[in-house]
């Protein structure tokens, strides 16, 4: 849209339908399946059930998909966008019933994960009254928003990829330190939700609150790492070269994150954090595409649902990482170029274009490999 403009073309309904798209139907029904795979014991599995859910599911995505780009938040979406809650409620139910009574290190990580989903959803149930009451722009609306999004992002999905990447290590975890690391972590996720609050209310106090969740969260990391580092070298000896690869950028995109994070106790970089949109985009994608992505690309990987002995698979995760370290470079560097009042880097759009471009090159190939492996398993 900023190379080529399409006066036909709602940008902003675009947008919508893009991370609509992203959260629930990648994020959310990769989540899905790998939950069901790994959690869920095979005589207890409905299968029947789960796969009808997965599909309905589905179809509410497709809905929000095709819809929000011709009407933005409007009767269909809203209704594709309420059928796909409705149908969440119903997959935390299942999956507390079905889980195992004895339950391990990991499936309490997942437990939190989904009570976070169900929490997170009251920001959504809010956005009616706040609209009828006092509309869009009023800070209750944007409050609803962010409550929404720090939980989904913060507490479901990334909670569930923590659960998912811990099930690797599942007799090999210390209790004492993991108790430490998920009673700290959860608390740090409830409090940081101060720091979007504050962008809409003005009270020192929610800054206080927030730097005190920062702290928590990085000491919760350190927990993490400690509990992890004895099984490292062996985890890493049985991963592919790919399969490293995206692990990686998943532990760097979290590292930064926790280092941008502990960097909002600063006031100035709190305020610019929110200000400058390049800033925004730039860490809603390293959560996104860099720690969550990563670790699922991760888990797939290890566990030979993704197949690193094809070499379209192999050059696919190589653009998708590529393009993603490109599009991060890019949109922080702009950020940094606007806040100091320097304009737009020289061919950003059209080298943020490109880079993208990578992105979905790489998704593509990604897709093309799982094909050809279904295709040669049916041959033979």
């Amino acid at each position: 849209m900023f190379l080529f403009p399409l006066d036909f073309i709602n940008y902003s309904f675009i947008l919508h339908a893009h991370s609509h798209a992203a959260m629930l139907g990648w994020v959310y029904m990769i989540i899905y399946v790998l939950v069901i795979h790994f959690f869920i014991p095979k005589e207890k599995s409905r299968k029947p059930v789960y796969n009808r859910l997965f599909w309905l599911t589905e179809l509410s995505v497709t809905g929000m998909m095709l819809a929000f780009p011709f009407q933005g938040y409007g009767l269909f979406s809203i209704a594709f966008s309420t059928m796909h809650i409705l149908l969440s409620y119903l997959f935390c139910r299942l999956i507390w019933k079905d889980l195992p009574k004895q339950k391990t290190s990991s499936q309490r990580l997942l437990i939190a994960s989904i009570l976070f989903m169900v929490f997170s959803t009251l920001g959504v149930w809010c956005l009616g009254p706040a609209v009828s009451t006092l509309g869009k722009q009023s800070a209750f609306y944007q409050i609803a928003i962010q409550f929404f999004l720090h939980f989904q992002f913060n507490g479901w999905f990334l909670l569930a990829v923590l659960a998912l990447f811990l099930k690797q290590f599942q007799h090999k975890i210390e209790e004492a330190k993991f108790r430490k690391f998920y009673i700290i972590f959860i608390i740090s996720t409830i409090l940081t939700v101060s720091f979007p609050i504050r962008w809409f209310i003005e009270a020192n106090i929610l800054s206080w609150i927030n730097a005190f969740g920062v702290v928590l969260q990085l000491t919760a990391f350190i927990y993490l790492y400690k509990m992890i580092q004895p099984q490292i070298n062996d985890f890493k000896a049985n991963l592919s070269k790919e399969a490293k690869m995206v692990y990686v950028l998943a532990l760097c995109s979290l590292f930064l994150k926790i280092g941008i994070q502990l960097l909002t106790v600063f006031p100035n970089i709190a305020a610019i954090s929110h200000q400058v949109r390049n800033f925004v985009i730039g860490f809603i994608h390293l959560t996104s595409l860099g720690i969550i992505t990563g670790f699922l690309f991760g888990i797939l990987l290890q566990n030979k649902m993704l197949f690193s002995n094809s070499l379209v698979l192999k050059i696919g995760v190589k653009c998708f990482v590529l393009g993603f370290v490109g599009t991060e470079v890019l949109l922080f560097l702009q950020g940094g170029f606007f806040f100091f009042n320097k304009g737009t880097i020289l061919g950003y759009y059209q080298s943020i274009f490109g880079f993208s471009v990578l992105l979905v090159l790489g998704l593509i190939l990604i897709t093309v490999s799982i094909i050809n492996k279904k295709q040669e398993s049916i041959h033979s």
